[in-house]
């Protein structure tokens, strides 16, 4: 038997300078020392010596166990660290090599224009709110006196969940849902995606998005909402900027108006981008009717008030002489880099 650990100590010591790598390490570690193991079924059959040689047998056992899991470590050790310089020769990282550019993404161009028009607004002293997209039809509609009849309640143009829900077709519920919550003096503007039942084209889309504006106060009067609304134009598109209000109706607001800029290409003379008329329309205001103020609580006879409503793709597309509302939604890099 002594003979047989002797045997066993040199083949290990041998198949250990062999191993070229941590897997063959460890099937020599399994190979002599493991449960089912050379060494161990050695040890196995220590019953059948004498009690002389029991002790003698035993201790060269263990001195051979601890002299191969020594040669293992050490092995171990040698290989990993080969290993280490071969990782370090072969993945050198050369830093004077220039590194690779980080592609960096931008504003959205209805973003650029949408956070300007924030800035406007709110350096005028005007607060911002949000609502949801998913609207009831109360709020959407009757509240600001668009009876059950109107055409713009039509399945056509709107886009119904049930009866009594909306996907919303302005941001104007949110001035409704403000003045409910919150006593004159009110100055908001509500930014914010808007749905409707229109086929995609060049100036259409089912989804675009709207800048509502309300003030109401005391003695709100029409000067004050040509006022705000000049000082905002001028801001947006130059101090040279000339705006004109044509009549108009919504049933939320009276009297009401369309708010014209003069176009900056022509100055009023006619071109293409105007179509010849030499002003280009912006937006939709008024002073807000009394029933909606009624229907918010509000004392018709001690307070008024005037909104606004501001279809942003078509500013942005004014400002950026974009000629299709499709190219906003596309998410085509190469139009998205020119902003």
């Amino acid at each position: 038997m002594k003979a047989q650990l002797e045997a066993i100590e040199k083949q290990a010591f041998a198949e250990l300078e062999s191993a070229q790598d941590l897997k063959a390490l460890d099937a020599v570690r399994v190979k002599y020392l493991g449960k089912k193991g050379e060494l161990t079924a050695i040890l196995k059959q220590m019953g059948k010596l004498s009690a002389e040689e029991r002790p003698v047998i035993g201790q060269l056992a263990n001195q051979i166990r601890a002299q191969i899991e020594e040669k293992l470590e050490e092995t171990k050790t040698e290989l990993e660290g080969k290993m280490l310089d071969q990782r370090l020769a072969t993945e050198t990282l050369d830093v004077t090599m220039p590194g690779k550019r980080s592609v960096l993404g931008k504003k959205h161009p209805i973003s650029i224009v949408l956070d300007e028009l924030k800035e406007i607004f709110m350096g005028m002293g005007f607060d911002v709110a949000q609502g949801p997209e998913v609207e009831l039809d109360y709020y959407n509609f009757e509240a600001l006196n668009i009876p059950k009849d109107h055409p713009a309640r039509d399945t056509q143009d709107t886009f119904y969940i049930n009866d009594n829900v909306v996907l919303r077709t302005q941001t104007s519920p949110m001035q409704i849902r403000v003045m409910e919550k919150q006593k004159p003096p009110i100055r908001i503007i509500a930014p914010g995606r808007v749905y409707r039942s229109d086929a995609l084209d060049a100036t259409h889309s089912p989804l675009f998005h709207q800048v509502e504006g309300l003030v109401v106060d005391k003695n709100i009067t029409m000067a004050d909402l040509k006022g705000t609304l000049e000082v905002f134009v001028k801001r947006l598109y130059g101090e040279d900027s000339v705006v004109r209000f044509r009549p108009h109706h919504f049933p939320f607001t009276e009297p009401s108006a369309e708010l014209d800029v003069q176009c900056f290409n022509c100055h009023g003379e006619g071109c293409r981008l105007c179509k010849g008329e030499g002003w280009i329309e912006i937006l939709g205001c008024g002073m807000v009717h009394p029933k909606v103020l009624e229907n918010c609580g509000i004392d018709p006879e001690e307070y008024s008030g005037f909104a606004f409503g501001i279809g942003l793709e078509r500013l942005v597309m004014r400002r950026y002489n974009i000629d299709d509302l499709r190219l906003f939604y596309e998410n085509d890099v190469r139009f998205l880099n020119q902003f």
